[in-house]
């Protein structure tokens, strides 16, 4: 008995070094996948469009979401023509918004009344139209966060309480909201990347690695970002925001490939056009480069304008950019542009 005893254990323990392995081998090939990537488009396009700030709230009035000439289409071709290889679509940002119609929450589409009578989808024609041009889709989800604040001039009305970034819905439970929409997200559109903004803040932080195995049982093919995270255990990848200098970028050394996410302005969400705030090529260039050097993708944030187009000095840097690599050979050959 002993020695049955002992012989499924070892079957046992066996098989579980067995999956263990091949998990880490399907790790190492989805790496080897998003690396190959190289250079992406972030798309910071949600309610905050409509407003002067970069954190919604969550008590706009849904009314002004209105792009009247939304051309997903037209971020594609520009995406496309410019070497990038995929593109992250904020989903959900600070306000709660949602840019599709959630079975979770009216603080959706629904409500975007002006927009298709509040019955457009918008994360629905982000990945058809990024599909057929053969690029790679990403959705940015905000988790939990103090965003309202005076130093964002977002507080929320007199009375109201802060929403913490998550539609009303999600009092009380936001973890399991954000399983439902994050589940929701999966079954409806099967994104390739999912992109998590504050995935350690103070609410759900603990909960964070039980909701990314959540998120790899429902979508083993699927990218998983933690902003900001360094290691292979918070995230499938080594990520950065708007490095200030070459020490701030991924290291050379680093247990897994990179992602580093920078402004092509100074700005996420569209404001007013500066011709002295956006990138020149050469910059751009640079960065490319200095990615490329740390094994790392570019996201480089573009953001449509509220008629829903790329527009303005943001269109016109990334065309200088797309011009200048007529000229620089090294690069056009690495992002694969003829």
């Amino acid at each position: 008995m002993r020695t049955f005893r002992k012989l499924a254990m070892v079957a046992t323990l066996f098989m579980v070094a067995s999956a263990v392995l091949a998990d880490e081998a399907k790790d190492k090939q989805l790496r080897k996948q998003f690396r190959s990537w190289k250079f992406g488009m972030f798309l910071h396009f949600n309610m905050a469009t409509y407003y002067p700030v970069e954190w919604a709230n969550g008590y706009e009035d849904p009314s002004k979401f209105n792009p009247d000439k939304l051309d997903c289409g037209q971020w594609a071709d520009l995406a496309k023509s410019l070497g990038m290889k995929y593109a992250v679509l904020t989903v959900k940002h600070t306000g709660g918004w949602c840019l599709w119609d959630s079975a979770y929450t009216k603080h959706d589409a629904t409500q975007f009344k002006n927009f298709k009578n509040g019955k457009g989808d918008i994360v629905k024609e982000f990945v058809k139209a990024f599909r057929k041009r053969g690029l790679k889709v990403g959705f940015y989800y905000c988790f939990p966060g103090d965003y309202a604040c005076k130093e964002q001039k977002n507080l929320p009305p007199a009375g109201k309480p802060a929403l913490h970034g998550l539609p009303p819905e999600a009092k009380g439970d936001y973890v399991g909201f954000m399983k439902k929409q994050l589940k929701e997200l999966i079954d409806r559109y099967k994104p390739d990347l999912l992109w998590i903004d504050q995935y350690s803040n103070k609410y759900t932080g603990k909960d964070w690695l039980a909701i990314k195995s959540t998120i790899k049982k429902w979508a083993p093919n699927c990218i998983v970002i933690g902003n900001n995270a360094h290691n292979v255990k918070d995230s499938d990848v080594y990520s950065c925001e708007v490095p200030t200098s070459p020490d701030k970028y991924p290291p050379k050394n680093k247990p897994m490939p990179g992602e580093v996410c920078d402004k092509i302005s100074c700005v996420w969400f569209w404001a007013n056009d500066n011709e002295k705030t956006v990138k020149t090529p050469e910059q751009i260039a640079k960065e490319l480069r200095l990615c490329r050097e740390r094994d790392s993708n570019l996201l480089l944030n573009i953001p449509p304008d509220p008629h829903g187009l790329i527009s303005g000095e943001h269109l016109k840097a990334a065309l200088r950019f797309k011009e200048s690599l007529k000229k620089d050979k090294d690069l056009a050959k690495y992002l694969g542009v003829k």
